[in-house]
């Protein structure tokens, strides 16, 4: 197996590829180490490496691991990058640096709401359902605005967007769509792209890159 140093330094000579073809920084892509379901012994080897931002799908797996590991590793960032439930909004937000799955208007309110309990400010991503998919979370496109206007009275720190392209599809159309949605809304933060994309993506504005299997491995 390649060592966490190798698979990090594989990964990161793509995003400066990448970088290098849109003509960007490599400063302006944040890369987000996808460890759902990965316990510490395999987080460790890659904080150890360098990665600093990891992204975690459910509270519950979160909690159960991750205060121990930022104990031992202060400096270290953590993103909610999977769906998350009104009724653990308040535990998101006292555990999470930013949130990239903030979708409806009832999310919306609890997340405001934790926020203004715990006195801290959580950057969010507004997912938008780019691919129209019914089983999938998102906002739904038509949407947007009127979320959008909501977070902000709201007074929640707006990221930018979050998208989730259909599976199995070319994913270019849909990061061309949602960076469009970005610029139009006046969002900085593109939140798209993982192991098999993610280059694409920041060829088209991607800001933070979401990668799992590339950085870890394949899952047994």
């Amino acid at each position: 197996m390649e060592s966490a140093a190798t698979l990090l330094a594989e990964v990161e000579d793509g995003i400066v590829h990448a970088c290098r073809i849109a003509q960007r920084e490599r400063s302006e892509v944040t890369l987000i180490a996808v460890s759902k379901t990965r316990p510490p012994e395999d987080i460790e080897p890659l904080i150890a490496a360098g990665c600093r931002v990891f992204g975690e799908n459910r509270v519950q797996e979160a909690q159960a691991k991750w205060p121990e590991l930022r104990e031992r590793f202060p400096g270290v960032q953590l993103h909610l990058v999977g769906q998350l439930q009104s009724n653990k909004a308040e535990d998101a937000v006292a555990l999470f640096d930013a949130i990239h799955s903030l979708d409806r208007s009832s999310l919306a309110q609890s997340i405001a709401q934790a926020m203004q309990k715990l006195g801290k400010a959580v950057p969010c991503f507004v997912q938008v359902n780019v691919g129209d998919e019914d089983q999938k979370g998102g906002c739904a496109i038509a949407e947007l605005p009127t979320l959008l206007a909501e977070a902000r009275a709201l007074e929640i720190p707006l990221a930018g967007l979050m998208c989730v392209p259909p599976f199995g599809i070319e994913p270019t159309p849909f990061f061309a769509f949602l960076d469009r949605l970005a610029r139009d809304n006046g969002l900085v933060g593109r939140s798209m792209g993982m192991s098999g994309d993610f280059e694409t993506a920041i060829t088209l504005g991607a800001t933070h890159v979401r990668v799992g299997t590339a950085l870890f491995g394949e899952r047994d």
